[in-house]
């Protein structure tokens, strides 16, 4: 039986903010005493950025130059080295949620080119005839709250054949009129994305609706930029020749750790869009985009 490491958090769902304590237990299993080397625990935080396969040819020196930025580093003694008896074995720890100096903690996010994480990462130290033993603790660091008003920002529109964008020949598009509003562009993602849309006409019967939410990740420096928009959800909204002179609700709630509030520094940008795409009986689809701010 191998030796089990383990990290408990007292705190269940793992969230913390800036400046807070995190406590928690280091538990060890052994099936007979143990000697050791000594036993440490360190808290990281850092952004993991990369360039995608497309951009690599045009950006090698900038693929080569790009490196995690580390955002917090702390490092705790847990145990000098002695022995362990078997059995069970759990020692209590606390780590501040403070960011290294002139760094800002991010919140959480897990992204296709971009990731923030934090992590807890146990390890104990073993003689040269044995291995180390490591254990590793995703935990989340978001932004407080805001206790003033969300200010709110209703966008009303209108999507037919005359509106899109990128399209240079309207006339194999059948005509259709859709008009809608959106709660706020300016969205808390503590609350989910409302909104509605009603279709006024369309020559062919409309297959299906669908509201995507869309990352746009950046990544940057000296020597370029590297901008990349991935899909994060895709909800269906309406299915099945979609009637008209109804309003047909938007809903949409904002998925933990794929999103995070809009941010943008100096070596990359987190925004976000929401796409609203119309699929015709015969196949044509139709996309209006649709930028947000996320905010805590």
């Amino acid at each position: 039986m191998a030796i089990q490491l383990d990290i408990l958090l007292k705190r269940p769902n793992k969230i913390y903010h800036e400046g807070e304590t995190i406590c928690g237990i280091i538990s060890i299993k052994t099936p007979t005493e143990i000697k050791h080397e000594g036993i440490s625990l360190s808290i990281e935080g850092f952004v993991d950025l990369q360039i995608s396969s497309q951009n690599v040819g045009t950006f090698d020196a900038f693929y080569n130059s790009v490196k995690p930025i580390q955002l917090m580093l702390f490092n705790l003694d847990i145990a000098r080295p002695g022995r362990l008896p078997s059995g069970r074995t759990e020692i209590s720890f606390e780590a501040p949620v403070k960011p290294l100096t002139n760094k800002v903690l991010y919140e959480s996010y897990h992204g296709v080119f971009i990731n923030v994480q934090y992590l807890l990462k146990a390890l104990i130290q073993r003689n040269f005839l044995n291995k180390d033993v490591r254990k590793s603790l995703e935990f989340i660091v978001e932004n407080r709250p805001r206790t003033d008003t969300i200010m709110t920002k209703v966008d009303k529109f209108v999507i037919n054949q005359n509106t899109l964008a990128n399209v240079n020949d309207c006339s194999n598009i059948p005509k259709f009129h859709i008009i809608g509003t959106i709660d706020s562009v300016i969205c808390s993602i503590l609350k989910p994305f409302k909104g509605e849309l009603k279709i006024e006409h369309s020559d062919i019967p409309i297959k299906s609706i669908d509201v995507q939410l869309v990352r746009v990740e950046t990544c940057g420096c000296a020597e370029g930029f590297s901008k990349d928009c991935t899909e994060i959800q895709n909800i269906q909204i309406a299915e099945g020749n979609v009637a008209t002179g109804i309003s047909i609700p938007i809903f949409m709630v904002f998925p933990r750790l794929f999103s995070c509030s809009t941010t943008k520094t100096a070596n990359f940008k987190i925004e976000f869009e929401v796409n609203i795409s119309i699929v015709f009986e015969d196949e044509h689809l139709v996309t209006e985009n649709f930028p947000i701010t996320i905010i805590r």
